[in-house]
């Protein structure tokens, strides 16, 4: 039986994974930088909401812990060299972050409800791709994603609803 990869590398300072640890989580959450480029208007006010619709601020508080939680994630599976091993598990994650980014541009930019719920089922798939390919890696990162599965799976019949609502 062959040692791990990981027995081969070279050991970095126990600062350097802390510094990656922030970084993960800083490029997660700028995401939901997008928030301040295409902010919620009266637009969003103004439409019919599903009845389902949380108030607006719970979206804060939950993503917030769910870009975290992603950062982590992604974090963990780094911390095991499992991007150098699976670069395509680096490319569906950086795709997921590209179109967590982009929806907020379709649905409170563009105000084009339609465009964002065919975006966001995409999102959904890459996540539950992400989560396959993490979960090779590292299963506790694979779990840390659950969340946000769960999340864009709401936030997909929400957009789904506003979509039906004002066509």
């Amino acid at each position: 039986m062959h040692p791990p990869i990981e027995a081969f590398a070279p050991r970095r300072p126990w600062w350097f994974s802390g510094l990656a640890l922030l970084g993960f989580v800083v490029f997660s959450m700028a995401a939901g930088a997008s928030g301040a480029i295409w902010p919620v208007s009266a637009w969003y006010f103004q439409i019919v909401q599903p009845s389902w619709t949380p108030p607006p601020w719970v979206f804060g508080p939950v993503w917030t812990l769910l870009y975290i939680l992603i950062g982590v994630s992604a974090w963990r599976v780094w911390r095991r060299r499992g991007f150098r091993r699976d670069p395509v598990a680096l490319r569906v994650f950086l795709a997921q972050w590209a179109l967590n980014f982009a929806w907020t541009g379709l649905f409170f930019g563009l105000q084009v409800p339609l465009a964002a719920l065919v975006e966001i089922i995409a999102l959904l798939a890459l996540i539950a791709w992400t989560i396959a390919r993490f979960r090779r890696l590292d299963p506790i990162a694979a779990v840390l994603l659950v969340p946000y599965l769960l999340w864009v799976s709401y936030a997909t019949s929400l957009n789904a609803g506003f979509w039906w609502l004002n066509r």
